[in-house]
């Protein structure tokens, strides 16, 4: 059974692109409200759920915040191909900032890997906030993933890495 995100309580939260826009426990400028420290958020919540939704090939959306999760687990998958090869964090570390400086595609532009799951922006800003919440929320990501990726002593996490080799959703991250 595929695990659903928990935030399914959207009242006052912005959405764009049909996709809320969920507080982050961050540090990273970006239009993400500020989380609690102490409680746990979206990106807790997919890298936690991230081994196990990494094997199904369909995923029932039960609340749109669900869209964020499936496309948070994508992420994880596209940049743990992205360190598969590096040995040591420091080079993880690079790999990952050379992601992070990649453009972001949005919904309606080619490169993004669901064009029917979120909704095309209606306008320039919805375009521009929807872009720079997927650019905060992939920096945040890859910090943490860095954390779980890579054990103390710099070494990569084999428990971690062998997952770069399955499909999520069967499509196959670049």
């Amino acid at each position: 059974m595929v695990y659903h995100c928990s935030f399914v309580n959207e009242e006052g939260i912005t959405k764009a692109c049909g996709c809320p826009l969920l507080p982050l426990k961050t540090h990273i400028k970006g239009p993400a409200p500020v989380s609690d420290q102490g409680t746990a958020d979206i990106v807790d919540e997919t890298i936690t759920f991230f081994r196990a939704n990494v094997f199904f090939r369909n995923f029932d959306i039960k609340s749109s915040a669900d869209k964020l999760l499936i496309y948070l687990t994508y992420y994880i998958n596209v940049a743990l191909k992205r360190i598969e090869g590096c040995r040591t964090l420091a080079e993880g570390t690079k790999a990952i900032i050379n992601l992070g400086l990649e453009d972001v595609p949005i919904p309606g532009e080619s490169g993004f890997p669901f064009p029917g799951l979120f909704a095309p922006p209606k306008s320039r800003q919805e375009a521009e906030l929807f872009r720079n919440y997927l650019k905060q929320i992939r920096e945040e990501t890859s910090g943490r993933l860095l954390s779980v990726a890579y054990r103390h002593n710099g070494t990569p996490n084999k428990w971690w890495l062998a997952f770069a080799k399955k499909k999520f959703v069967n499509i196959v991250a670049l």
